[in-house]
């Protein structure tokens, strides 16, 4: 039997574990997180952007555990907002990352913009970093449009604002298998696979 691959995700976020770990089963590889490994150190994003705050988790995470470690960052570019809140999503309300609080402030900030001037992507960073070798990075994202009033109950942070190109449902009214088909962090995860399938064969 093939011993499974350990892999560290690189985030104290509950709900992007569960997201990562789904996108990565079928794969001969043990996931781990921070809440598996505590004492793990803090890593601060303060990149100028998504690329440099994943690969920052990524490599702080691999030098600690000696592991291959796979981290993202994610953002929300609203073009009415020059980009904004782009690398400080998870805490544009406030450094304690309140979704609920991001959200308000986004509707705030676009104000009484119409809907056809709404225009919005999700990006997301993923990179794979493991002790003596370079770390790749990939990414993923979707286009989509910020609604005026939230819907859904499922996923997180802005899930239920954004409703992506082609679809009439917000990402929070998506169950989490039809989100994964579709989402950025699904699409950059997938690219990461590819990535990871290569370390199963070094």
């Amino acid at each position: 039997m093939t011993t499974p691959l350990r892999l560290v995700l690189a985030t104290r976020n509950r709900h992007k574990v569960e997201e990562i770990s789904t996108l990565l089963t079928g794969l001969p590889v043990e996931i781990l997180s921070f809440h598996d490994m505590p004492g793990l150190p803090e890593v601060v994003e303060d990149g100028a952007t998504l690329e440099e705050n994943a690969i920052k988790k990524a490599e702080a995470v691999a030098r600690a555990t000696g592991l291959p470690s796979l981290a993202d960052d994610t953002g929300l570019e609203v073009e009415a907002l020059d980009g904004a809140p782009g690398v400080f999503s998870a805490r544009y309300a406030g450094p304690e990352g309140d979704y609920e609080a991001n959200n308000t402030r986004l509707l705030a900030e676009l104000g009484d913009t119409p809907a056809a001037a709404r225009r919005a992507r999700f990006r997301c960073v993923v990179a794979l970093a493991m002790p003596g070798r370079e770390t790749r990075v990939v990414e993923g994202r979707t286009e989509g449009t910020i609604i005026e009033t939230p819907r859904g109950s499922s996923g997180f942070g802005y899930d239920p604002l954004f409703v992506p190109d082609g679809h009439e449902r917000t990402y929070a009214e998506m169950t989490g298998d039809e989100k994964n088909a579709i989402s950025h962090r699904g699409k950059a995860v997938r690219a990461g696979i590819r990535l990871v399938r290569e370390l199963l064969v070094l």
